[in-house]
């Protein structure tokens, strides 16, 4: 999670994208969450390979990986050099059995990493492949190929950015080749080409297919995450005890945070309110509205509103960062 989430812009200004929250939680704790669904064994540590993002953000993901019982772990990659250099910076961590994740997506599958797995790539159908990587299987599903960007029709598997590894020592001293002998491809070393060289020495690949992926890379691909997750989980208790709800009709799921409050207002569905956050005479749908924002007198669908923003008298789609203040009447 070291890149600077140009694309999430204006709300990867001040926190990472992997830490933006979808229905309550940030994208990278749903993500270790579900990654340990699949796994029949317990996290031991969380590895988090990050920019300089501040002591602030390192102290919530020491929060994320202690509520799962694990250690964490901070590694830094100063350099965008690409995905195997990124990997290889969290090297000491990389020994036993490895899952390595990609922080801007999000899954659902119900298969399980079990004992018998020497190394697998989660996978999903997709209709148009020309956009992925994506993998070959034979008829024993064992992965034969990696192909990126296909322009002719190969396979409809796209890889979705998370690999598990039974032995990471091999896989360090894979990254570590390259790394020593410098291939790179347009600049930056790459794990195709690590799993690549894994592959032609016998590791045996198998495709993890999963039920639903889910991107954040951009608004409206978060937007949609965060409708998709508050469906998921659309019988869970998602409205805080603190939060307080005046004259207002609130139509589920939506997840509203501690100490929120929401006055004259239509919510939902599929929205998402942070803590503290005020919402008076607005109609909204559909939206992620972050911590400590006051939205007034506007109807939001598709919308995302930063942390501690203020929006007023507004009838549009938006896009509002943290910290940013609209308001017609001014």
């Amino acid at each position: 999670m070291a890149g600077m989430g140009k694309r999430m812009r204006p709300h990867t200004l001040t926190i990472p994208k992997p830490l933006i929250p979808i229905a309550g939680k940030p994208i990278i704790q749903r993500l270790v969450e579900e990654i340990a669904v699949v796994s029949e064994e317990k996290i031991e540590e969380i590895a988090f390979i990050i920019g300089d993002f501040g002591k602030e953000v390192e102290t919530e993901l020491q929060k994320i990986a202690s509520n799962l019982g694990a250690k964490a772990s901070i590694y830094y990659q100063h350099e965008a050099l690409g995905t195997a250099h990124a990997i290889y910076c969290a090297e000491p961590s990389l020994d036993g059995k490895v899952v390595v994740a990609f922080a801007d997506t999000l899954f659902k599958a119900d298969f399980k990493i079990t004992e018998e797995t020497e190394a697998s790539i989660w996978v999903q159908k997709v209709d148009d492949p020309s956009a992925f990587g994506v993998v070959k299987v034979n008829e024993n599903n064992i992965i034969t190929d990696f192909i990126e960007k296909p322009k002719e029709f190969v396979s409809d598997l796209a890889i979705i950015g998370i690999y598990y590894f039974k032995d990471g020592k091999n896989l360090k001293n894979e990254l570590k080749y390259l790394i020593d002998n410098k291939v790179l491809v347009n600049g930056e070393y790459q794990l195709t080409d690590v799993l690549e060289n894994m592959k032609n020495k016998g590791v045996e690949f198998i495709p993890g297919e999963i039920k639903e992926w889910m991107d954040c890379g951009n608004k409206n691909a978060t937007v949609h995450t965060n409708q998709r997750i508050l469906e998921y989980h659309k019988k869970d208790k998602l409205i805080c005890d603190t939060a307080t709800i005046d004259n207002s009709i609130i139509i589920e799921p939506c997840y509203i945070g501690e100490g929120a409050k929401i006055k004259n207002s239509i919510v939902g569905p599929h929205v998402s309110i942070g803590a503290n956050t005020s919402v008076d005479k607005v109609i909204i749908s559909n939206s992620i509205v972050q911590r400590n924002a006051s939205i007034r007198s506007i109807t939001l669908t598709n919308s995302m509103i930063g942390n501690s923003a203020t929006v007023a008298d507004v009838t549009v789609e938006i896009s509002v960062g943290d910290f940013t203040e609209i308001d017609i009447e001014k």
